[in-house]
Order: structure tokens, then sequence, then C-alpha cells
């Protein structure tokens, strides 16, 4: 039997794991926003969020949870080949290994640290999405995505600074790190909001899809 292929669930899930994959690099360079310390994976990991709040919205939890799994395996992989390719004997005539390393040579700790807290983020995120959409009838979008997006972000932040840096960094300016980050990111989706109703408006149009998650087992396998 002949399955059909959604291409715009494709991109979408192309989207997302490209968001990861550049998040992890971008992350390496500490930025200052109005005198707020963040890192550069602020600029683009939220549009994560906002797709996981597409894909959820749309085609529901099973397919956002497909999406999940993939972007997790692409990091994985993506860390994996770096590790792989850091190992490598470096030619004698090449400069950048030191630039190369810092770039792509994340700590073990840090690696587990991201992975574990984009998995807990991005399936609290779905799930709140999921459960808020049946009980509000599809009504609120809005709220929905705001609400999904700060759980998620909040989850993600207080598993990641902690694994990433305890011992190296005093707890309270953890804490001000956790506060920070999950801060911005969300303030992230409230600013694109606008963009993003539009976008799932025409999304649904489009695939003639506006799934409900009525009984179905929210695991993560």
């Amino acid at each position: 039997m002949n399955k059909r292929v959604s291409i715009l669930f494709m991109l979408m899930g192309i989207a997302f794991n490209v968001c990861l994959i550049a998040s992890n690099l971008l992350e390496t360079k500490v930025i200052d926003l109005l005198g707020l310390t963040a890192t550069g994976g602020l600029v683009v990991f939220p549009i994560s969020y906002i797709i996981n709040d597409c894909v959820t919205e749309v085609w529901g939890y099973r397919r956002a949870r497909l999406v999940i799994w993939t972007g997790f395996a692409s990091n994985f992989l993506m860390i994996a080949f770096s590790q792989l390719a850091i190992a490598l004997p470096a030619a004698e005539f090449w400069e950048g290994e030191e630039s190369f390393n810092f770039i792509f040579g994340l700590a073990p700790r840090i690696a587990v640290a991201s992975l574990l807290a984009f998995l807990a983020g991005s399936f609290l995120n779905a799930y709140v999405m999921s459960r808020m959409k049946v009980a509000m009838a599809g009504r609120h979008f809005s709220v929905r995505a705001i609400a999904s997006t700060v759980a998620g972000e909040v989850v993600d932040s207080m598993i990641f600074f902690p694994i990433a840096f305890a011992g190296l960094i005093p707890v309270g300016e953890i804490m001000v790190m956790i506060a920070t980050q999950a801060a911005l990111k969300s303030l992230y989706e409230v600013v694109i909001l606008p963009l993003t109703v539009r976008v799932v408006r025409w999304m649904k149009r489009v695939e003639g899809e506006d799934a409900f998650d009525d009984s179905i087992s929210y695991r993560i396998f």
C-alpha cells in the first residue's frame, strides 16, 4: 500500500535538525546582550521549539516524537563525528588545530548535558502543547505555544547548566544563567509568535491536517 509522504513535514524535520546542530556549534561563543550574558546558540536554538510547536499542532505528538528522535540522532552523530575528526592527526602545515578543537571539541559532560536537556525540554514542549490543545478544543494557539515553550526552555536550562558547569561555576551564577537563558529564549518565542501563527494556519490549510491527540500514549519511545 502506498503511503503519502508529506514534503512539508519532511522540510520541517530537516529544519529542526539543522537548528539543533547549528545551536551546538554556536554555543561555543559567549555573547553580551545589554549586560546579560548568553551564548550564541540563542540565535537559533529557540527556532527548534517553534518548529516543535508547529509539528505538534499540525501533525500531533507522535509525529513530533519522530522529529525529536531524529534531532537527537543528528546531534549525537555530529558530536561523534567531531570527536573522530579531532582524534585524526593534523597535517603538519595546518595551523587551525587549536581553533578547530575549540569549536568542535565538546567536553563529554557538556555533550551529555546538551543531549539530555534537549530530550527533556523537547518532549515536555510537545506534551504540553498536545495536552493543552485537547483541553482547549484547539483554541488559543498563542497561549499554548508560549506555555509549552516556557515549560520546555525552563526544563532544558535546569538540566543543561547544572550538569555542564557544576563545580566550575558558583551555584548562584548557574541559577542566574538558567533564569536568563530561559527568559531570553521564551521572549524569542513571544516576539516571533505572529509569524508562527500565520505559518501554522498556512500549514494546516496546505496539509489538510489539524491533529487532536485523543487517547494516545505519551511515551517517548
